[in-house]
């Protein structure tokens, strides 16, 4: 059997990794892949919003099912185009795809379904928006409504980083902007929650917590993810049983009232405060670096699972995991979030022999010239798994002391607050 894998970072080669373990998979296609992807499947250099080329590929080759990686083309409705043309399609259709697509589609849920989440505003102009920021209280949120690669959100402390942030927004710094969601600051620890859902049966996919600004002590600008360990130290049963029962129960239901079946995986961004869960936001994929953190815990076949999850026949499956922790460690280019330089030689990759719990996903590298150089802000991914996290972290950041790359650096306090306090 031939598969094809859409999209280019960490999570990507990590799902080819978990895919590659299947004796059923012949070839694995990866649309476009990196230097890791190339390594044990065959890169397709295609736009992964080109759906007609996509498709015209998938036949021309043979292959029997797609899974997409991140949410641009779920967004896009990539999973409705190849549904309509009988091609067997890991992910959620368009309509559910909104859960990510816009911020206030998912509030708007929220609010019907009584599932608990911040209190929030949606304005549609700056003015609007400015005489609300003037009478408030803060800490606010501030979000951008659509696809931002998890940068759209601000934490605002006071009245003119709130302006700042509305004013960036609606001048089209997340794409084109008709409304801003304001909410309010919840105090607590986030927590990031997954299922697979085959649009019958849904099963638990783990908790982890990841570390999404950009300097130490969780300072500085949002990132798409700087590293994450799983599982969350937060969850325990009263917690996981109100997590399913008040968010991703209702949630579910209400995508049935809009005649969408949720296909693929759900990660629901949590806040947690005195054990109550409260919605953050929800993305219709796995995490990025949480599926590079989790998938190495998992213990069942994943080829196994998303083929049941294609045919709908997950509940058929038993999901089990190990006890093992797992810490994940994100290299990137110095100057991201922000600009920084691309197509610098990372040495020493090739030469690192890796145990059986350690791993490497490339998520940013491309090879040119036989060298694997830098080619976006998040470039390497390093996982380990071991009894315990602070075991983890110290393999992880043995595994990074061994390359030589000038240009990068990462945060030497991951999993903080399971390891240092």
């Amino acid at each position: 059997m031939n598969v094809a894998i859409i999209g280019s970072g960490g999570r990507e080669h990590a799902i080819c990794c978990s895919l590659k373990k299947s004796k059923k998979i012949e070839k694995i296609y990866c649309f476009p892949g990196n230097a890791g992807t190339e390594k044990i499947a065959t890169n397709v250099k295609i736009d992964i919003n080109n759906f007609n080329e996509i498709k015209k590929f998938v036949k021309e080759n043979q292959i029997s099912f797609l899974v997409i990686g991140p949410e641009e083309p779920l967004v896009n409705g990539i999973v409705d185009y190849f549904e309509k043309e009988n091609i067997k399609i890991f992910g959620p259709n368009k309509i559910s795809a909104q859960l990510e697509g816009s911020k206030i589609f998912t509030k708007k849920i929220c609010q019907k379904y009584k599932i608990p989440t911040a209190k929030f505003g949606i304005f549609k102009n700056l003015n609007d928006a400015e005489k609300f920021l003037k009478k408030t209280i803060y800490p606010i949120v501030v979000k951008a409504d659509g696809l931002a690669s998890g940068k759209g959100v601000y934490i605002c402390k006071d009245l003119s980083e709130a302006m700042v942030s509305i004013k960036e927004i609606f001048d089209g710094k997340f794409g084109k902007a008709e409304e801003v969601l304001i909410e309010e600051f919840l105090k607590g620890e986030e927590m990031s929650y997954f299922i697979i859902s085959d649009g019958k049966t849904f099963k638990f996919f783990q908790t982890a917590q990841d570390h999404k600004r950009v300097e130490e002590g969780d300072k500085g600008k949002n990132t798409g993810g700087m590293g994450a360990y799983s599982p969350s130290r937060l969850i325990n049963n009263e917690l996981e049983e109100k997590i399913i029962n008040k968010i991703i129960k209702p949630t579910l239901a209400g995508l049935k009232d809009l005649k969408s079946n949720y296909k693929g995986f759900l990660y629901a961004g949590l806040m947690i405060v005195n054990n109550e869960p409260y919605l953050i936001e929800y993305n219709v994929r796995m995490g990025d670096p949480e599926c590079q953190t989790i998938l190495p815990r998992l213990k069942t076949n994943f080829f196994e699972i998303v083929e049941a999850t294609i045919n709908q026949k997950l509940n058929q499956i038993d999901v089990v995991w190990s006890d093992a922790k797992t810490l994940s460690i994100v290299q990137c280019s110095k100057g991201y979030p922000e600009t920084y330089e691309n197509n610098l030689e990372i040495k020493n990759l090739d030469k690192i022999i890796l145990a059986e719990n350690e791993f490497i996903f490339h998520a940013g590298t491309k090879i040119s010239n036989s060298k694997i150089v830098s080619n976006g802000g998040r470039v390497l991914n390093f996982v380990a798994k071991s009894k315990s996290f602070k075991n983890s972290r110290e393999i992880v950041v043995d595994l990074i002391n061994k390359i030589n790359w000038k240009n990068g650096f990462y945060r030497k306090d991951i999993g903080y607050k399971v390891i240092d306090e």
